[in-house]
């Protein structure tokens, strides 16, 4: 067999369930650990190498503009002000996973790319670029091995958008969260942040228009 040949055959046997969950946002979800881990059988069957490599890349130039606008708040039921940024250098990590034939030294890449935000909260620089490289190279690996990550955790975690507001949640809604029963360190774990003391007002409100959703 040739080496697309042996990618095929794993594609078609290659089962990651998604064996992670996040109780606070209630999705289950795959890490790039638990592909690791059910490819490793199918490597060896086939007599292929995996390899996965970062690289840090920079994109855009150093013009950045920052301007305020204002929006109307569903949640608060008044207009609210935010910062937007737009332009600047942004630091990215390049993932890419390589299958090697061992037979025949042939190989296939796939690539992706995770942007590493700013500042995230909760998170020191480390931690940030650790996310990242995570991101990227779990979807490098879906590309290659075509995990469908359709209903994963990025598409439901809101907690990894850009945050749009700097305010955090008032005394008493974070009091009124007290009172709802909620696993605060998975809520925790959801937003990125290291107590609900670092709530965002906007998160706050998410969370407690979702809650009342919940009981509706």
């Amino acid at each position: 067999m040739n080496i697309y040949e042996k990618l095929s055959k794993i594609q078609q046997e290659l089962k990651a369930p998604k064996n992670q969950y996040n109780s606070f946002g209630n999705y289950s979800y795959r890490s790039c650990e638990d592909i690791f881990e059910a490819v490793k059988p199918l490597l060896e069957k086939n007599k292929c190498v995996l390899k996965v490599e970062d690289e840090m890349i920079v994109l855009g130039d150093n013009t950045k503009e920052k301007y305020v606008e204002t929006y109307y708040d569903k949640d608060l039921k008044r207009e609210n002000t935010r910062t937007v940024v737009t332009g600047g250098q942004r630091f990215y990590i390049k993932a890419t996973a390589i299958l090697k034939d061992l037979e025949n030294e042939e190989y296939i890449i796939n690539t992706a790319y995770a942007r590493e935000e700013e500042t995230k909260r909760g998170m020191d620089g480390s931690q940030i670029t650790g996310a990242s490289s995570s991101y990227a190279r779990k979807y490098a690996l879906n590309g290659l091995f075509l995990i469908d990550d359709v209903k994963d955790s990025d598409t439901t975690n809101t907690g990894d958008k850009e945050d749009i507001s700097s305010k955090l949640a008032s005394e008493k809604q974070l009091k009124y969260i007290d009172t709802l029963g909620i696993d605060l360190v998975a809520m925790c774990e959801y937003y990125g942040i290291k107590d609900k003391s670092e709530l965002t007002m906007e998160q706050a409100s998410e969370i407690i228009r979702k809650k009342g959703q919940s009981h509706e």
